[in-house]
């Protein structure tokens, strides 16, 4: 084994440690796509910074090496550790393509994984919006290289690789990796080899099309912001266990809602419905809470202060709160010990997302490294005090190392759930015990209504056309709902997070609204009949719907090629969509059922009943599908 595969290999373990630690799962599709040898060029989504190439190298089938594009060679020491480490040198000012890939030509010619991210930068945008040249120029001229040199064996095949995170900043959350089928260059070569003129750019930009096209449909592609957070919005409250969700399912279920709320004209109440998701999503941002967490807390009418309940019972209920929280953090051996223990990887984790904070592709990055630096300063330091303790014997060394290994499993176990339930089921009491008077005016309120969006990203080239926005030219279908093409307005702020005694009523408040416009919105779309259809991306039109194509146009790309452009928009039936969302696990008739719990409503400054009726209309609290299920028991 050669020294550049001996140094990957330990940086991929220290990787799978810090990827082991952040995430609660990572799952690969479509692994058997990959072969397990061969020249191959891996073409992967970059939406997270150095957590990309991270998971990407974690996670790859048969645990091949992949070598990495860079062009970070002027620093000696830095340019060994990216040469020994499997890295290809690119040099970008060059203008002969043989020289630019020269690295490239030859890792391939060993039957080596290349892997690249042909979107050239890594950022935050609800949708794909550029996929530039470089890996089918890679591609092709390898090709062209091979058949020159009278190179045997299989020819380079271009794997596409989409990598969805269910929440890519958020600690505990999941990640998709998913593989498609290979793109030969048998359909390509024969126009790149051609000596016409400009044949080798067009087959460039006709393989780079495909690649777009793949990765596309491979991932989450909404037309704004606000579509993208309605659509996540409304996917939290349809299934309100984070976990019910199947992984090999989340894409197709997030871009089905996404192709949902991209219909403006689906419902009468569509403006409606999306500002109460808006609503209540921005507050959850706002506060630090997600609405899994909420419908699973346990809270019972009695806790209300407006209600009618004797002293001694409502103590009694309260005790009973106390104590299931007890019960609930004891419940996992070891609790405090090492949640004390990690208390300076959440602080350093904290002080690496506030670093950039505007950054949303940057903070899990910070926060895996700052973690992980941090981890490795406190997983030793564990092991030599509890081996010191231990008299410095094997079997104490054994039973040090399991000690740190089991804090570690049942920290993670801790934090997964139990830990971030107790302490949103105490905000929620505070904030509705707390004086009326307390809580926040409805105009100091609406700096926190809006959802933030991230900072536009200057090196995304906003004006050049591709195949997830409409009127590409690509020459492929168009992927994404054709009716919005712009992006709203960037809205940035510093806000700092309300207190919970100042917000949590309104909290609620939106989440009942939300619920209640939700459930209406879907109800009248089942009951719509068979003729309504809604907007659908094409790729899930095909499979679920039907496309309806124009003749094809031309359009001037950003070349000055001209390529044919098909006006293709895909539909799907209202009804059909409905039924593949309850088929997926979609809780619909958890929706419609009438709210119970609203106690939360009538609490007043002396903590007594006399609320108006509309205030108790107003502020609900919607109970866990647990709750609903004893009912129907």
């Amino acid at each position: 084994m050669s020294d550049s595969k001996v140094l990957h290999l330990i940086i991929r373990r220290i990787a799978d440690w810090s990827l082991w630690s952040f995430f609660t799962e990572v799952r690969v599709i479509g692994g058997e796509h990959v072969p397990l040898d061969g020249p191959i060029i891996v073409t992967a989504t970059h939406h997270n910074m150095m957590i990309d190439p991270a998971i990407l190298s974690s996670s790859f089938p048969h645990r091949r090496v992949l070598h990495y594009w860079t062009s970070l060679f002027a620093n000696p020491v830095l340019s060994w550790v990216l040469h020994s480490s499997g890295n290809i040198p690119v040099d970008r000012k060059s203008k002969n393509r043989q020289d630019l890939f020269r690295g490239t030509i030859e890792a391939l010619a060993r039957g080596d994984a290349v892997a690249l991210f042909p979107e050239g930068t890594s950022y935050t945008e609800p949708r794909i919006m550029q996929v530039k040249d470089g890996a089918a120029w890679a591609a092709l001229e390898y090709t062209k290289w091979a058949a020159e040199n009278g190179v045997k064996g299989p020819g380079v095949r271009i794997i596409p690789a989409a990598i969805v995170y269910t929440n890519k900043s958020k600690y505990r959350s999941s990640v998709i990796v998913k593989f498609g089928e290979p793109v030969s260059m048998d359909e390509y070569k024969e126009q790149f080899f051609s000596d016409l003129e400009g044949a080798p750019r067009a087959a460039a930009k006709r393989l780079t099309g495909a690649i777009e096209r793949e990765l596309v449909e491979a991932t989450i592609n909404a037309p704004d912001w606000d579509t993208l957070y309605s659509a996540r919005m409304a996917r939290d409250l349809l299934w309100e266990d984070e976990r019910s969700i199947d992984l090999e399912e989340f894409v197709t279920i997030s871009q089905t809602l996404v192709d949902l709320f991209s219909t403006t004209d689906a419902t009468a109440n569509f403006s409606t419905v999306r500002r109460h998701l808006l609503g209540y999503y921005s507050l959850l941002q706002s506060t630090n809470l997600t609405n899994s967490v909420l419908s699973s807390l346990p809270l019972p009418p009695m806790l209300s202060p407006s209600h009618p309940t004797p002293l001694p019972s409502r103590l009694l209920t309260l005790s009973v709160l106390i104590r299931d929280t007890l019960v609930a953090l004891t419940r996992l051996p070891f609790f405090l010990i090492p949640l004390l223990l990690h208390t300076p990887v959440y602080v350093m984790g904290r002080i690496g997302a506030r670093l950039v904070e505007h950054e949303e592709e940057t903070q899990a990055q910070n926060k895996a490294v700052f973690g992980l630096l941090s981890c490795m300063m406190i997983y030793p330091a564990t092991f030599w005090a509890l081996w010191a303790m231990l008299w410095y014997t094997g079997f104490g060394a054994l039973v040090a190392a399991f000690t740190v290994w089991a804090f570690a499993y049942y920290h993670n176990r801790l934090i997964n759930g139990t830990l971030k339930r107790v302490i949103a089921a105490w905000r929620v009491l505070v904030g509705v015990w707390a004086p009326r008077r307390w809580e926040l005016s409805l105009s100091a309120l609406s700096q926190y209504t809006t959802p933030l969006v991230p900072p536009e990203n200057p090196w995304i080239d906003k004006n050049r056309p591709n195949s997830s926005t409409p009127g590409t030219s690509s020459g492929t279908l168009h992927s994404l709902p054709p009716q919005i093409t712009d992006e709203p307005p960037v809205r940035i702020a510093s806000r700092r997070r309300p207190s919970s005694r100042r917000i949590m009523r309104h909290l609620l408040r939106a989440r009942g609204e939300a619920v209640k416009a939700l459930a209406e919105f879907l109800t009248t779309l089942e009951a719509s009949g068979e003729e309504k259809s809604v907007i659908a991306s094409i790729h899930l039109a095909k499979r679920f719907g039907w496309v309806e194509e124009n003749s094809p146009t031309s359009l001037a790309d950003d070349g000055g090629d001209s390529d044919p452009v098909t006006d293709a928009r895909g539909y799907r039936r209202a009804r059909e969509v409905i039924a593949f969302l309850r088929s997926r696990g979609a809780k619909i008739a958890t929706l419609d059922r009438k709210i119970e719990g609203d106690w939360a409503l009538s609490s007043d400054e002396d903590g007594t009943a006399g609320e108006s009726e509309k205030d108790e209309e107003d502020l609900v609290w919607v109970p866990s599908s647990t709750s609903l299920k004893q009912e129907d028991d």
